[in-house]
């Protein structure tokens, strides 16, 4: 797997990856593989992650439902960032059932800076997880 061995993966063996819709262009989220997650996404065409805070493999969606089909890896200039383009499966790539983890936007209000809320929530997170 000659292919692997241009990744720069951290420290800890792990790199960070962005999820961007393929059909809109949408950012969705931003999480981090290590070698297997990403050996595994190529493998099967959907999208296996890192859990740094469960110390395990994750496939998105595996008890969601809403997993993220692989249509291309992009590697940046620097071999340490990855671009995933998915078919978001269901929607929702937020564990709080919206479209994107991006949901806020720093806007002024009544000469105020704060973090606005601009999408709606698609599918309840009770939902999503039970």
């Amino acid at each position: 797997m000659d292919w692997l061995r241009e990744v720069n993966f951290n420290e800890q063996g792990l790199i960070p990856v962005v999820a961007q819709d393929a059909a809109s262009g949408r950012l969705l989220m931003v999480a981090w593989m290590n070698h297997e997650a990403l050996q595994l996404t190529v493998k099967t065409k959907q999208v296996v992650y890192w859990s740094r805070s469960r110390k395990k493999l994750w496939k998105k969606g595996e008890q969601s439902g809403h997993i993220q089909r692989l249509h291309s890896i992009h590697l940046d200039c620097d071999a340490d960032v990855l671009l995933v383009k998915v078919e978001q499966v269901g929607g929702a790539a937020c564990h709080t059932g919206r479209e994107s983890c991006f949901f806020r936007e720093l806007q002024e209000v009544q000469g105020q800076l704060s973090w606005q809320i601009t999408d709606d929530v698609l599918v309840d997170p009770k939902e999503l997880y039970s």
